[in-house]
């Protein structure tokens, strides 16, 4: 049971890392082309279901990209609190299907 606990950390360690880069990316990409169009909206919000929803968001802070943009402003916050309501429900319940 520990190892599952332990390969869960790791998914969302991962997935966390992946959207916080994923907001660096798009933001040099951004830059490089000098305009921030809608590009990779679908891949953040994606990253943020999965569970990097916190991270992403907090990327969005730090690079100061995106936030201007009401969709992201909105649903990242509701998919982390939904991402941290799942994770503790997975913890509370002991993770039964992973039996």
């Amino acid at each position: 049971m520990i190892f599952v606990y332990i390969l869960f950390g790791v998914y969302l360690a991962a997935v966390n890392l992946y959207a916080f880069l994923l907001v660096r990316n798009q933001k040099r990409r951004a830059a490089e082309r000098g305009n921030e169009d809608k590009s990779g909206n679908a891949r953040l919000l994606t990253a943020g279901f999965l569970g990097g929803a916190i991270a992403a968001y907090a990327a969005m802070f730090i690079y100061r990209h995106k936030t201007d943009n009401a969709l992201m402003m909105v649903l990242l916050p509701l998919l982390g609190a939904l991402n941290l309501y799942l994770i503790y429900a997975l913890i509370r319940s002991g993770c039964p299907f992973f039996i």
